[in-house]
């Protein structure tokens, strides 16, 4: 698969409230139609979270999941990443419990605790709809992030059974290391999809060193058994992507990582961040993979395995 990019679109996410942006996917139906969207503008894969449709808060129950990945299912042929991450004020088994039920190609799974900085965002929008988007934003201030090497080995044990391969975040270099620790002692197998995470609050930075830095500790921890993937958070998200892309890597947009196109812009749809971070592949002379292409690098079951 020399010079082909996998493009993941998380298309909704637990990071911006709806206040933030009109654009944001809360309803089961706009959720599909923003990752069919994303599908056909060229993402192999699209990671997905659920929202409470009325006041748009995460919402981790399988029956907010089932709705949107049986239209995905109908009507798209990507590669279907259901979060383990949740929100950080979920319990474990609250996280797990869709990727448990409905058996997803791929899953998500953060690899450490840390803290998450989502509060800086309020002096950007002062003026919120709901009551929980305030609480929740300010409430990351004294908030940890909990991934335990507990959580963690559940989260993998959990899915054992499903075939579900995982998108492995890592938002720091010691992320590297505790992957390293659980694919030692067997618990988790290669190939690994490593998706580093660039510019969250509370993780690594997003200079052109730090990305650097973690494909070289990737490199040497793992050689040949993974594949790369970056996103860059915010204003950060086409800079990283164009990084990581000349270097050998994938790449992932969307709006749960960013609200905007461009400089005040906000993106109108994820389709639209897909098409950009396209271009920019295309650009350099690569090739996007297809689902097809990305299932066979990253070795996953096939999308009739799946539960939903």
């Amino acid at each position: 698969m020399s010079g082909k990019v996998i493009i993941t679109c998380a298309v909704t996410g637990s990071i911006h409230t709806p206040t933030m942006s009109p654009h944001l996917p809360i309803t089961a139906e706009e959720i599909a139609d923003a990752a069919i969207g994303a599908a056909e503008a060229g993402a192999a894969v699209v990671h997905l979270h659920a929202r409470d449709p009325e006041t748009g808060e995460p919402d981790q129950a399988v029956e907010a999941f089932t709705p949107f990945l049986q239209v995905i299912k109908q009507r798209s042929d990507c590669v279907v990443n259901i979060t383990t991450g949740g929100a950080a004020t979920m319990t474990i088994e609250e996280r797990v419990a869709p990727a448990k039920t409905c058996r997803p190609e791929v899953a998500s799974l953060n690899m450490g605790s840390m803290n998450f900085g989502l509060y800086p965002m309020l002096a950007r929008f002062p003026e919120l709809t709901h009551q929980w988007e305030y609480e929740y934003l300010e409430g990351s201030r004294d908030r940890i992030f909990k991934n335990t090497f507990a959580d963690i080995e559940y989260i993998l044990t959990t899915c054992a059974e499903n075939g579900t391969r995982f998108e492995i975040e890592c938002y720091d270099i010691s992320h590297l290391y505790t992957l390293a620790h659980f694919a030692e002692r067997g618990v988790v197998k290669p190939p690994f999809f490593v998706q580093s995470v660039f510019g969250i609050l509370g993780g690594i930075g997003a200079h052109p060193e730090d990305i650097a830095h973690m494909k070289r500790t990737a490199d040497r921890l793992f050689g040949k058994d993974y594949h790369w993937s970056v996103l860059g958070a915010g204003r950060n998200q086409m800079r990283v992507a164009a990084i990581a892309a000349a270097m050998g890597g994938n790449v992932r947009v969307g709006l749960e990582d960013s609200l905007w196109i461009g400089p005040g812009q906000f993106a109108e749809s994820n389709a639209e961040q897909v098409i950009k971070v396209r271009g920019i592949i295309e650009g350099l002379g690569l090739e996007i993979a297809s689902p097809e292409d990305a299932r066979a690098m990253l070795q996953l079951k096939g999308g009739d395995q799946v539960g939903s």
